[in-house]
């Protein structure tokens, strides 16, 4: 039996409904022992193949203060240890790579992207179904 406290990964991407899954997680933390880690994804943006740069970093600098937005807007208790990792590459893939070595994947159930009907965002759907943990996906209001 393992004496190690456990392991949530949160996948936050700065929306509303990251900013709650994140407050779960927190949460669920505060009452189990687990240490909460937070993790956001970037991806440099690119026009016509080439990069779209206009900070000389790839936008990384403007990706961890977002990250670090999210973290603060969550008002986490000060007792729930939490680390944070911006990820360069894909959200699905990030998120996925992330959650190997963890007790549990909370996600938000709709990020930034996609069409405003769905009730499942499609990397909330990707990690549910491939995901190597449980994946809880948290309901915006």
């Amino acid at each position: 039996m393992s004496t190690s406290p456990g392991r949530v990964v949160v996948g936050v991407d700065g929306s509303s409904s990251s900013v709650g899954a994140l407050r779960w997680a927190a949460g669920y933390a505060r009452c189990s022992g687990a240490q909460v880690h937070v993790v956001e994804a970037w991806v440099t943006p690119h026009v016509a193949g080439f990069p779209l740069d206009p900070a000389g970093d790839g936008g990384r600098a403007k990706a961890q203060a977002d990250l670090e937005a999210v973290v603060a807007a969550a008002e986490l208790p000060a007792e729930v240890t939490v680390t944070v990792q911006l990820v360069d590459g894909h959200p699905t893939q990030a998120l996925l790579d992330a959650a190997r070595s963890a007790d549990l994947l909370v996600l938000g159930s709709r990020g930034h992207g996609g069409f405003t009907g769905m009730l499942l965002g499609s990397v909330s759907q990707h990690c549910v179904q491939h995901a190597s943990c449980p994946v809880l996906v948290v309901r915006h209001g």
